[in-house]
């Protein structure tokens, strides 16, 4: 006994000391283990890939000032259940494999909380795939390829009307001109696209069974740069009407191209482009060369929809210019963060598991497109497509009559 308390008064310091060692470390770990999860509720991760370069950069961009500007919006609003949202970007230079890699990077790597989608349907099909095979939702408003809905996913939300259809109501209208005036013959180019080849050949389904005959039907690689060939046939076929699956490069070409031969048909329409405001009337030569130009759009600076007129006024104020040089995919990429918010809110959570519930419960949410309401694929069933046109310097819902803001032009006025 006696030889076991002397031994334990010889060790007990060295042991007292060791074991405040350990406490000290424990508690250490557990403070910091406390800030890092403070830290990380402090704010709401949304991961985003964009096209900053490429074909689509100027599309890209104007969906990085859509999703910027409404979390500059909902920042000051308080945030998402309190807690300010942080957008994660990364480049993909427009490129299929350039998204796939980010959208990993950004929920592996980054550990997002959630993401929104890219732009354009050729991006968002590989992009929903990796979303879904970690369980994330994904909200886009550029990605509304059909082809996008046939992938078997149960994770992709378009918040905009579904593209294939976007030119029923320019269809309409021409079909329904006296048919003294309507176009008797019709030329359509497209890329191989697929946001932009669904809604061209949809368009000549409809023009042919209204009796408009086709007179050229071009299809080329979207990778095109060189849109001389076909911007010449399209010429050459005399066309009354031309029918354009169309980004921005190739529409400013057509116009360029359209303009220096003096080829004026009664009508031209482009899926986008001439959507995209100065990006599109100053390399042609400014917006009375665009007159009476057509393009199908979900969505205009002067509709009274949820929040439109202050999403205007605040964009104006962030990047400047007027209302009428916002491109659409700002608005889209804004309705896309706008269901999110009112989704957060019905599940009072950002658990993507819960959000995925709330978005295919058969709810409809308020956009400044319009109200959104998704079927089981994800598709906006209660969203619309107009047609616009440039008149007067300035963009017009032209049709159908219920929303208009001025006739349209037709047949479209000489070039300038």
């Amino acid at each position: 006994m006696v030889g076991r308390h002397t031994f334990w008064q010889r060790n007990r310091l060295p042991l007292l000391a060791l074991l405040m060692v350990v406490l000290l470390m424990c508690s250490a770990c557990t403070q910091n283990n406390t800030a890092t999860n403070t830290q990380s509720q402090a704010f709401i991760k949304i991961g985003v890939s964009v096209s900053l370069s490429g074909d689509f950069s100027a599309d890209g961009k104007a969906t990085e000032q859509g999703y910027q500007l409404w979390a500059d919006t909902v920042n000051k609003n308080g945030g998402l259940l309190g807690r300010q949202v942080k957008l994660d970007f990364l480049s993909d230079g427009s490129n299929t494999t350039q998204v796939v890699t980010n959208y990993q990077k950004l929920i592996t790597n980054n550990h997002d909380d959630l993401v929104f989608g890219p732009y354009s349907t050729l991006l968002t099909k590989p992009a929903s795939v990796v979303a879904n095979r970690y369980g994330y939702a994904m909200l886009e408003g550029s990605g509304g390829g059909p082809s996008v809905f046939t992938q078997g996913l149960h994770n992709i939300f378009d918040v905009t009307a579904p593209i294939v259809n976007q030119m029923d109501s320019f269809v309409e209208y021409i079909l329904s001109l006296p048919a003294d005036q309507r176009p008797q013959t019709v030329a359509y180019a497209t890329e191989d696209d697929p946001f932009t080849q669904p809604m061209i050949d949809r368009a000549r389904q409809l023009l042919e069974q209204g009796g408009v005959k086709t007179v050229s039907y071009q299809v080329y690689p979207a990778e095109t740069t060189d849109f001389t060939p076909i911007a010449q046939k399209i010429i050459a076929s005399n066309a009354q009407l031309v029918v354009l699956g169309s980004m921005l490069p190739d529409a400013t070409a057509y116009v360029q191209a359209f303009k220096q031969q003096h080829f004026n048909p009664k009508a031209i329409i482009a899926s986008a482009g001439p959507d995209q405001g100065a990006q599109f009337t100053g390399p042609i030569g400014g917006s009375s060369v665009a007159e009476g130009i057509f393009f199908p759009n979900a969505w205009a600076p002067g509709l009274t929809t949820y929040q439109n007129a202050q999403m205007v006024q605040d964009y104006i104020a962030k990047y400047g210019g007027t209302a009428d040089q916002i491109s659409a995919d700002t608005a889209e990429a804004y309705a896309a963060g706008q269901v999110l918010a009112q989704a957060v809110n019905k599940a009072h959570s950002i658990d993507n598991k819960q959000l995925l519930a709330t978005l295919h419960a058969g709810n409809t949410f308020q956009t400044l497109q319009g109200d959104v309401k998704f079927n089981d694929v994800g598709e906006n069933v209660d969203g619309k497509g107009f047609t616009f046109q440039w008149q007067g310097g300035s963009v017009q819902r032209v049709y159908p009559a219920s929303i208009a803001t001025a006739k349209p032009v037709y047949p479209k006025p000489n070039w300038p």
